[in-house]
C-alpha cells in the first residue's frame, strides 16, 4: 500500500499507549488499532485532528507516501 501510517512512531515519541491515546481521542482501541497497524482503508479528517492534538503533531507525521514498486 503506498500510503504508509506511521502513528505507531508518533505514539512512542509521545511515550503513550493505545488505550490511553483511544480515550483521548474518542475512539474504540479496536479502530485506533486498524489505523496504526495499517489495515485502515479511510480515515476521518476529524479523527486525524484529534490525533494531532493528542499527539502535537502534522498529519504528514503520521501518513506518509510511498511509491509502490513496479513489477
Amino acid at each position: 500500500m503506498p500510503i504508509i501510517v506511521n502513528l505507531d512512531v508518533m505514539m512512542a515519541k509521545r511515550k503513550m499507549g493505545l488505550m490511553e491515546l483511544a480515550e483521548k481521542v474518542n475512539i474504540t482501541p479496536a479502530n485506533l488499532s486498524i489505523l496504526k497497524n495499517s489495515k485502515a482503508k479511510a480515515i476521518r479528517f476529524s479523527t486525524l485532528e484529534e490525533i494531532c492534538k493528542v499527539l502535537d503533531c502534522q498529519p504528514g507525521d503520521i501518513l506518509e507516501f510511498a511509491e509502490e514498486e513496479q513489477t
